[in-house]
């Protein structure tokens, strides 16, 4: 099973294999969350002129579009034909589609380290998603990080003002517990496939969710195209939005999970805003001493989560 119980302490062996798959895992979550944060200041661009729903759409379908032949080179034809595509309908439509349209929209409502802020709630949503799922015990220290990891996102988040919590706020929460979901479920639910098979067939399913979103807008009469033309700079963004931020960071996540589990691998997106901020810092935003606190106890939390002192075997 690809989520990841609290272990068994045995022999000094299995211990060590422990540490080197918690090491590995948590260097693939940071590698997640540093290409995912790199999406929120592409997409700040990008909203300026493309209606959400449109940019949803597009972003899913450049990712689909790329990710897929190379699915095929990795997996195979029989596999890609014999895989669980009616399950990743429901996975990819309803957690990585609808959730990232609503993401996006909150960021339209909001700003890009708001939004990343706000997802400081995953840890606790995915720790739920795993308990009943019964792929995790709760011990103390795991317990602790958790509160810890909330403590560290609701100061970074004390650095907004309050106009920004919302509706904006509400539809990145929502956004970060269908993500938490589609993200074990895909972990969990295609164990026969590649990393890059698992992301790129959810990622399909979300491709069908967002070309039914919009159509219904077109129908409604709402705009479905781009302000401006496209150009040379939105194709760069796109790019980051899409295949960086989205394909890349997805494949680099599920194989996380596979290592820690879903609710540890949540812990690293805590720090993104610090990601965020950084790479905005970049761009000409100003430090935040209150967001950079946050990241850092954020930090904290996913060490004091995953400490487990080594034991005799029996």
């Amino acid at each position: 099973m690809a989520m990841s119980p609290d272990p068994v302490r045995g022999t000094s062996l299995s211990m060590s294999a422990g540490r080197n798959s918690a090491l590995s895992g948590n260097g693939l979550a940071v590698a997640s969350m540093l290409t995912w944060a790199a999406g929120f200041p592409a997409a700040e661009v990008l909203l300026q002129t493309w209606p959400p729903v449109a940019l949803f759409a597009a972003r899913l379908a450049l990712a689909v579009a790329v990710m897929v032949p190379i699915w095929l080179l990795i997996d195979g034809p029989r596999r890609v034909m014999n895989a669980r595509w009616m399950r990743a309908m429901v996975v990819g439509g309803c957690g990585i589609g609808l959730g990232m349209f609503l993401l996006i929209v909150a960021q339209k409502l909001t700003d890009p380290v708001t939004v990343a802020i706000i997802a400081s709630c995953a840890p606790l949503m995915a720790t739920l998603l795993e308990l009943a799922a019964g792929t995790r015990r709760i011990r103390w220290n795991f317990a602790l990080g958790v509160l810890v990891s909330i403590a560290g996102g609701l100061i970074a988040t004390s650095a907004m003002a309050p106009g920004q919590l919302g509706l904006g706020a509400a539809l990145a929460i929502a956004s970060t517990g269908l993500f938490c979901w589609a993200s074990m479920a895909t972990a969990r639910d295609f164990p026969e496939l590649s990393q890059t098979g698992r992301a790129t067939i959810t990622f399909t399913g979300g491709l069908v969710m967002a070309s039914v979103l919009l159509s219904g807008a077109a129908l409604l009469g709402m705009d479905v195209m781009p302000a401006t033309a496209f150009d040379i700079q939105q194709a760069g963004m796109l790019a980051i939005f899409a295949l960086i931020a989205m394909g890349l960071s997805q494949v680099l996540f599920v194989a996380s999970i596979g290592k820690l589990g879903v609710a540890l691998s949540s812990f690293h997106i805590n720090i993104a805003p610090f990601y965020v901020m950084m790479i905005m810092m970049m761009l000409g935003e100003e430090w935040n001493s209150t967001r950079a606190l946050g990241a850092g106890i954020v930090a904290l939390a996913v060490v004091l989560a995953q400490d487990r002192k080594a034991q005799r075997p029996a």
